[in-house]
């Protein structure tokens, strides 16, 4: 059969230049294998009636047959809505309307028969359908279509004449041209094995499926594969460099670690600091690269961690680096790491942007003839003049920030690559850490260390603002600090979002003889490091701010962490910013400030909040609610390859499986060479040459 990804969708049937241009720019559809690969987002089934005793709230759009027995009207104003009972004799549900309630009561009689057509779902502890199509009964038509596809499109699309139905009509013009079954994928000893549909059959029931049990087969093959391919790239790649990068072997732990551990550490480490510890030593000690991503929440002792295997590093004659994504944080990492440090005999110095003339010659010359032991910058650590006598150890602080190719520049900086640890506080799903940070081996400080008080969070409407102000009052009373975060910085006409701007005023004249720093992403980072300055010595007792203080600072006499419409941050977000909170030994207060009006998704998000300290259930939690693509709250920039039918979210188990299934095949076939898997093989380097950035996902 010929190649599906060489042939022009323009030469498709029903196409044409003109078409071709708009599915080109709006869907990136270049080629008939870009349109087979469009699925669509739901299906509707026009070719049964349903009845009330029969349906739930979880089902696809459906249609019964019935008679409305009355209407009733609900709220006021814009808030009114128009409610119908409905029924067939088996049962009653309610059809919503939030418009046109005039113009629908002198439209639709009672006690007529009418044709209900739409999606179920529950409120209230009732079905109701809102805003269905309703028909009269003889016209009425059962289609032998089966279930109806419905693909997304875009509004330039639909002006152009391509809604849905014409995508639907192009799809069903390929499927009509492909007269030989589309080439298998996987081997067929995997498809019998995992009793998958054959990729011929998925592709023609995922866009036109008979009924719903064909159509959650193909669903599950085409999910099963999509999975598989990354996985197996993932760990292909891990395996290839465990290969080809022999690591420093660090054997002995000696003077300067055991110096540290019996007279400088600040409190005994935790079981799981322990248990972490062990896992890199082992790595260091193992003659492969250790490249080991660490979770830990805030404030769980990572940087303590990372020093102590620094340390080992030095113990080895080894030079260590660690990079911060800011220069705020990477300052606060120096002059940690140096109060930890005391008087060892360990030279550590720190390199940002603004480190210039003659104190930046000295530190370049003091790593070139390995005088420094640890470095600690920003990217300025990457650049070309940087170069070490002998890097043995490298620690990227908030893994997120930094790419791979810039992870990949550190190797550079060696003949053998250093051993990476890779740093985080934003806890990571498990099937999330699978699949961006698949190549990495990943530990987790899960326990807080002894003394820190798990913060209290509270959430609270604004119309109680008084008292609000009144506790913020006595809070800086007893001498703590206050953070007040807002999502927007100027105002947005469609928004009604208390703005920071306006904040910063209203927070000014509410605390006239206080005073107060405003950090936002707008401002010069000179700007932004000195008003953060200003908090951090005490000067200002409330700082008003975006996001941009949710990593890093760590400022241990702030106890209260405000969260203005706390309804427009997702969840692992709120928990970055609460985590800015609870650094001393006080105790530590979140509230999460929203108006009435809230969406079911909002009100559980806000509960999780309340309920749960725990990053990584709020983690689990995030990634249910608002599927992988925007983890950190901005677009996920870790996920490089777009995934078109499975989500991480729900194919948690799916996505273990198939990372069991590829891992063995990589155990087994490391040198790609059994004819078994040729497909396989194949199909993972057609992958690599399309526009996907597999390199990427390592």
């Amino acid at each position: 059969m010929f190649d599906l990804t060489t042939r022009d969708i323009m030469y498709l049937p029903g196409v044409g230049p003109q078409r071709a241009a708009v599915l080109n720019k709006e869907l990136s559809i270049y080629s008939l294998h870009d349109l087979l690969y469009y699925f669509p987002y739901k299906y509707v089934d026009r070719s049964r009636l349903y009845h009330v005793v029969d349906i739930d709230g979880n089902m696809p759009y459906i249609q019964l047959k019935g008679e409305i027995l009355s209407f009733e009207t609900f709220g006021e104003g814009r808030q009114r809505r128009l409610v119908a009972h409905f029924s067939d004799g088996t049962g009653v549900i309610d059809l919503v309307w939030f418009q046109g309630i005039k113009y629908l009561l002198t439209r639709y009689k009672l006690h007529t028969e009418y044709i209900v057509f739409g999606k179920p779902t529950i409120f209230n502890g009732r079905i109701n359908v809102a805003h269905p199509d309703i028909d009269p009964v003889n016209e009425l038509v059962l289609t032998n279509m089966g279930m109806q596809p419905y693909y997304n499109t875009t509004e330039r699309m639909k002006k152009g004449g391509l809604n849905s139905h014409a995508i639907e009509k192009l799809t069903k013009n390929l499927l009509a041209f492909l007269k030989e079954p589309v080439p298998e994928t996987l081997p067929q000893w995997l498809v019998e094995k995992h009793h998958l549909m054959s990729l011929d059959e998925a592709l023609r029931n995922i866009h036109y499926p008979v009924n719903p049990d064909l159509l959650r087969k193909a669903q599950y093959r085409l999910k099963f594969e999509e999975l598989f391919y990354v996985q197996l790239n993932i760990l292909r790649y891990s395996k290839d460099r465990q290969r080809k990068y022999r690591g420093f072997v660090f054997e002995r732990v000696g003077e300067i670690f055991n110096t540290f551990y019996s007279k400088n550490l600040p409190f005994p480490l935790t079981n799981a600091q322990k248990r972490v510890i062990k896992e890199i030593r082992k790595d260091m000690g193992s003659g492969r690269q250790m490249n080991r991503l660490l979770q830990g929440d805030v404030g769980s002792g990572k940087t303590l961690v990372a020093l102590m295997c620094i340390l080992i590093a030095l113990d080895n004659k080894f030079q260590a680096c660690l990079m911060a994504p800011t220069e705020i944080l990477a300052t606060q990492h120096y002059e940690t790491i140096k109060a930890f440090l005391k008087d060892l005999p360990v030279r550590v110095e720190l390199l940002t942007g603004s480190v210039k003339g003659k104190k930046r010659e000295e530190i370049l010359a003091g790593l070139t003839l390995g005088k420094v032991d640890l470095l600690i910058g920003t990217h300025a650590v990457l650049e070309d003049t940087v170069t070490f006598a002998s890097l043995g150890m490298v620690i990227i602080d908030e893994q997120h920030r930094f790419g791979v190719a810039q992870r990949a520049k550190m190797w550079s900086k060696n003949v053998c690559p250093p051993h990476v640890l890779v740093m985080t506080a934003t806890p990571i799903p498990r099937t999330l850490a699978m699949t961006m940070y698949g190549d990495l081996d990943v530990s987790v400080i899960d326990e807080l260390p002894p003394g820190r008080k798990p913060i209290q969070t509270i959430h609270q409407f604004d119309n109680r603002r008084a008292s609000m102000y009144d506790f913020i009052r006595k809070q800086i009373e007893a001498g703590r600090q206050i953070y007040i975060v807002y999502p927007l910085i100027q105002e947005s006409e469609k928004m009604d979002i208390k703005n920071l701007e306006e904040g910063y005023e209203h927070i000014c004249e509410e605390f006239p003889q206080y005073k107060v720093s405003k950090v936002h992403g707008k401002m010069k980072p000179a700007e932004k490091d000195a008003e953060m300055q200003r908090f951090v010595s005490g000067e200002t007792k409330i700082m008003v701010a975006t996001t941009v203080i949710e990593v890093g600072v760590n400022v241990p006499n702030a106890s209260v962490m405000v969260i203005e419409n706390a309804e427009r941050f997702g969840l692992s977000q709120l928990h970055q910013l609460r985590g800015r909170v609870g650094r001393g030994a006080d105790q530590s207060y979140c509230i999460l400030v929203t108006g009435y009006k809230l969406t079911e998704e909002t009100r559980k998000r806000l509960e999780i909040m309340v309920r749960s300290n725990d990053g990584f259930e709020i983690a689990e939690a995030d990634l249910k609610l608002r599927g992988p693509g925007d983890l950190e709250g901005t677009q996920q920039s870790g996920i490089a390859f777009d995934l078109k039918i499975a989500n991480l979210a729900r194919d948690g188990q799916l996505l273990q499986l198939v990372r069991d299934v590829a891992q063995a095949i990589v155990n087994d076939d490391p040198e790609e060479k059994r004819p078994e898997n040729a497909v396989l093989w194949n199909q993972l380097r057609a992958l690599r040459k399309t526009n996907v950035n597999w390199a990427a996902i390592s």
